[in-house]
């Protein structure tokens, strides 16, 4: 046990950190890692591996994701702000490349392959994104002439480009959704709300008359007709799994299911656990998201306040789209549920957002007395 005597930045790390946020990542981590050993071996079977490569891999892709985490989650503020910057640029500039250069699977072309490994930009490009336009609403909060909103909205512009052109609809409206989530919490006018609701809607029509995938997927949400085995599928492990499943390896439905280990983990879930612990998982993103907005409305920082909502409404949203399209409330999308599905570049990008987080939320007393001297002077109230 460390002391609180002790001083040095592993001391304090450990007596400032957020122990319920970093139990709350964890315990995701491994509930991913157990159902892995339910999803995927069917799933490796299938096309012609052994039955638990991709459980290895995804044990394997756990070390570096915790490390990453971690190692984050040790930084300050004004170094997390540095650190999304510059991993901004680089993923950006990795979306660009794939564009020309990727490796184009299902039609779009979102991977890049570095040393032998492929990696998806546009993942590490998320929570990076949120914590940068975080800083631009901030510093437009404290100094309205900067234009900080109008930089925010060119930078949400020039990112939704880059998806929507791989293409990735799933991703672009995601993003947006949490952009707006953040512009709307720094004050964003009437005028904007309406003109960005309005363009939201427009997108959504393009995109249905613009790529012919989307529209059969919308068309096949709408009307049932046409191939839909996944959602077929997913539906038949949720209902066989009733309240309290059939019981770890005794699923039947889930040695079918496409994506059974990333997209559709949760309806493997459903069936081999029943739907009672689908519940308790839902529930349990739910109170992380809440928390982190709960942690946002106390902080006096604008920035952090920004930041940590931002990054919780991507995991919540990520969240709900996942578990709206298993249980056929939304069109099919290929999405990961956050920590849980297997995925090497969703694992480290989510562990990114999860690192941010933590060091956004750590218990800073010195910080905190200077906010709030700074909040007083700004009120024309004395300061402490």
């Amino acid at each position: 046990m460390v002391s609180r005597a002790e001083r040095g930045p592993l001391a304090d790390w450990f007596w400032t950190i957020d122990r319920f946020f970093l139990a709350m990542f964890i315990f995701l981590m491994g509930i991913g890692f157990m159902l892995s050993f339910a999803a995927s071996p069917a799933v490796a079977e299938r096309i012609g591996l052994e039955p638990f490569h991709f459980v290895k891999r995804h044990a394997a892709f756990m070390i570096p994701s915790l490390a990453v985490m971690v190692g984050l989650s040790f930084l300050t503020p004004r170094q997390v702000r540095r650190t999304a910057i510059i991993l901004l640029i680089v993923a950006l500039g990795m979306m660009l490349l794939a564009l020309f250069f990727g490796v184009e699977v299902k039609g779009s072309r979102r991977w890049v392959t570095l040393a032998g490994i492929s990696i998806q930009p546009s993942e590490f490009m998320k929570p990076a994104f949120v914590v940068v336009c975080a800083w631009l609403f901030a510093e437009h909060a404290r100094q309205p002439e900067i234009p900080g909103n109008l930089f925010a909205i060119i930078l949400f512009g020039i990112v939704a480009a880059l998806l929507v052109a791989q293409p990735d609809l799933g991703q672009t409206i995601l993003t947006t959704a949490v952009w707006g989530g953040m512009f709307f919490m720094a004050g964003m006018p009437w005028i904007w709300i309406i003109l960005l609701g309005a363009g939201g809607v427009g997108g959504l029509v393009s995109a249905y008359y613009i790529f012919p995938h989307v529209a059969l997927r919308i068309d096949k949400f709408l009307t049932g007709e046409g191939d839909t085995f996944q959602i077929d599928t997913a539906r038949e492990a949720i209902i066989r799994g009733d309240w309290f499943g059939q019981g770890p390896g005794e699923g039947i439905v889930k040695r079918i299911i496409p994506d059974a280990h990333t997209d559709f983990i949760f309806s493997v879930a459903a069936e081999e656990f029943g739907i009672v612990f689908c519940m308790a998982l839902v529930a349990l993103f739910s109170v992380l998201v809440l928390r982190g907005l709960s942690h946002a409305y106390r902080e006096r920082n604008d920035f952090n306040r920004f930041a940590v909502a931002g990054l919780v409404l991507q995991i919540g949203i990520q969240s709900i789209i996942n578990v709206g399209v298993n249980l056929e409330l939304l069109p099919a999308k290929g999405m990961t549920l956050p920590l849980i599905s297997y995925g090497g570049s969703s694992m480290v990008a989510i562990c990114v957002t999860a690192g941010f987080i933590l060091a956004l939320t750590r218990h800073r007393p010195e910080k905190r007395a200077q906010d709030r001297s700074l909040f007083r002077v700004a009120h024309g109230m004395p300061a402490e």
